[in-house]
């Protein structure tokens, strides 16, 4: 077998299999070139998902005549002034996108400087490789890079391409993503859809980078968005983090940057999934947007062809400043729940309004009854006439209405989560403040309630117990047993002190003192079943906060019990003062809100 040198052409082709993956990384390279010309207005033209024909126009600070003929060449950039692979300070560098793009479809470049007075605007095609010459052209200041036929070249290629849809979405994805991180700058994209996709540039802070968030993550996002704001020697962590409450069935609205580049690190995954620890359902994601600001040297960011994933040179330090922000702001955020919870339960209503509306004006349309004949579930001759009397005093008083025998104290009012007015099905606690109406569940809040307490006594050198005074025994199954008995030392200090009885039978003698009088037999076989399963799978301090949530289940105010007012506003002062009630321990909101306003707009009172 015979060495020999591959060509120019085919090294560039093998450079772009690395790196250009898809139109839609085309557009992220030539991007990311525009935003690290300085460009603050960008639009991108996609045409047959990107494959038929791609342009990027930006008014960034444009190419000299040497620089343009320098682009497309192999191993050009003008992103390392020092050959320094460790201190990259810019988007772009890979060194390789621009000949690469050239070199499996036709490139066209039209530049005008920004800073040469009277420049003249220049123009370069390379065509499947084929470099020609640099040429006058009409343009105004900045850079028009645009890309036709891509992949002809390399038609095999062409094979492996989805849909022209599948890979628009992708080209609006990057784009969103790019837009994100650049919330100054002005971005418009145009695709074969006739609604263009247009991000207006936002003003300097963290308020305009919240309004360019939200136009692409969501009206919800907005309203239940925490501000994240760290500092950790040289590192700095800012960004939004949605509330508990507000998660997703999937990761597709968790966005992470390091110095404004787009990754999936698994490093900053998992410390942000331990900053919300139990406040997530298992098998859900919480939503943020985080941007990490690093020194350039702490970082390798040429790892991936793609720039996709990052290696961080005190990953530790990186990890401790994520937890410590997310975790912090969750804790501010105190009870908040989502405000989605209660838009969406307006929503319903308004959905089940319009139903009875419908129903309505079809009655309304209904030919009248033939004579002698009375169909099943109409109402009999003189109904209607019966049914009015006791509607006729509508304009006196006919009872006290009052949800509670006590009268409201008007500062209660003012409180975040209001006055108890009422309890519904044994199970729902209503409350009023002067500007909603509040519906609690009162057995998932007072769940969390206990969780927490349970919590802070674990940390504070362990839970404590009460005595029984006949022992407990629970019958189990003897693998049931031997968990139990493995978990002894952990259930201890949790405040459940237990033994073996026998071969399957447990005695328990202590049980926490935050539980009060509760479901023994219950919550040991709830317990015993958890651990039995679990084995060993689950870190310690993992385990111990499921137990702990599995106690709080047991120890919290069920459904089905009556409270007196009293009770129902000290379970809502508790949890106002409470970080995190806003969910249960199953990443349940423990109360929803609706807004005065929505209700009148419900019912037809406010436009």
């Amino acid at each position: 077998m015979i060495i020999r040198q591959l060509s120019p052409e085919t090294v560039n082709r093998i450079a772009a299999g690395e790196v250009i993956e898809r139109p839609a990384s085309v557009v992220k390279e030539l991007v990311e070139n525009a935003l690290d010309a300085g460009a603050t207005a960008i639009e991108i033209v996609s045409v047959g998902g990107g494959l038929s024909m791609l342009r990027i126009t930006d008014n960034g600070s444009g190419m000299s005549r040497d620089d343009l003929a320098m682009a497309v060449e192999r191993h050009a950039t003008s992103k390392l002034a020092d050959d320094d692979l460790f201190n990259i300070a810019t988007l772009g560098f890979r060194g390789e996108a621009l000949p690469s793009i050239g070199s499996i479809g036709r490139l066209a470049i039209a530049s005008r400087q920004r800073t040469a007075e009277g420049a003249p605007g220049l123009a370069i095609v390379v065509d499947c490789g084929a470099k020609g010459a640099v040429s006058p052209a009409g343009i105004n200041t900045g850079t028009v890079v645009e890309v036709r036929e891509l992949f002809s070249a390399t038609p095999a290629r062409l094979k492996f391409m989805r849909t022209e849809r599948a890979e628009t979405q992708a080209i609006v994805e990057i784009v969103k993503r790019i837009a994100m991180a650049h919330p100054t700058v002005a971005f418009e994209l145009v695709t074969d859809d006739k609604q263009p996709l247009r991000f207006p540039a936002q003003p300097f802070g963290a308020e305009g980078h919240l309004q360019r968030l939200a136009r692409i993550m969501g009206r919800e996002f907005l309203d239940d968005a925490l501000r994240i704001e760290r500092l950790r020697g040289p590192y700095q962590l800012q960004g939004f983090a949605a509330l508990p409450t507000l998660h997703r069935n999937d990761a597709g609205q968790q966005f992470l940057y390091v110095n404004n580049r787009p990754v999936r690190d698994k490093l900053l995954l998992g410390a942000i999934r331990a900053a919300y620890g139990d406040l997530v359902p298992k098998g859900r994601h919480p939503v943020f947007a985080l941007f990490l600001d690093v020194p350039n040297d702490s970082v390798d960011v040429n790892v991936h062809p793609a720039k996709a994933e990052v290696r961080f040179r005190e990953g530790g330090e990186i990890r401790a400043l994520v937890i410590n922000a997310v975790r912090n702001a969750l804790e501010a955020a105190g009870h908040r729940a989502s405000v989605y919870g209660g838009q969406q339960t307006i929503d319903t209503l308004a959905r089940g309004v319009a139903a009875n509306q419908m129903q309505q004006a079809h009655a309304a349309w209904m030919p009248p009854p033939q004579p002698g004949f009375a169909p099943t579930g109409f109402a009999p001759a003189g109904f209607g006439e019966a049914m009015q009397a006791p509607l006729a005093g509508l304009s006196m008083p006919s009872a006290n209405a009052s949800a509670a025998g006590v009268p409201i104290e008007p500062e209660l009012l003012d409180r975040p989560l209001g006055a108890a007015r009422a309890q519904l099905h044994e199970t729902y606690i209503v409350a009023q403040t002067r500007g909603s109406v509040i519906l609690v569940d009162q057995h998932a809040a007072h769940e969390r309630l206990v969780y927490e307490r349970m919590k802070a006594a674990l940390t504070e050198g362990g839970v404590k117990r009460q005595g029984l005074l006949i022992p407990e025994i629970v019958t189990l199954e003897p693998y049931e047993v031997s968990a139990l008995e493995d978990a002894a030392d952990e259930l201890a200090e949790l405040g459940l002190a237990l033994e073996a009885f026998g071969a399957d039978a447990v005695a328990v003698r202590e049980t926490p003192a935050l539980l009060g009088q509760t479901d023994v037999q219950g919550l040991v076989k709830d317990l015993a079943r958890d651990i039995a399963a679990d084995r060993g799978k689950t870190a310690l301090k993992a385990r111990l906060e499921a137990i702990a949530s599995r106690m709080a289940c047991h120890g919290s105010v069920r459904a089905g019990r009556r409270l007196t007012p009293p009770e129902m506003n000290a379970l809502l002062r508790e949890m106002e003062a409470t970080p995190f009630s806003g969910q249960c321990n199953h990443g349940r909101p423990t109360y929803v809100e609706l807004k005065l306003s929505d209700i009148e707009r419900l019912f037809g009172r406010r436009g």
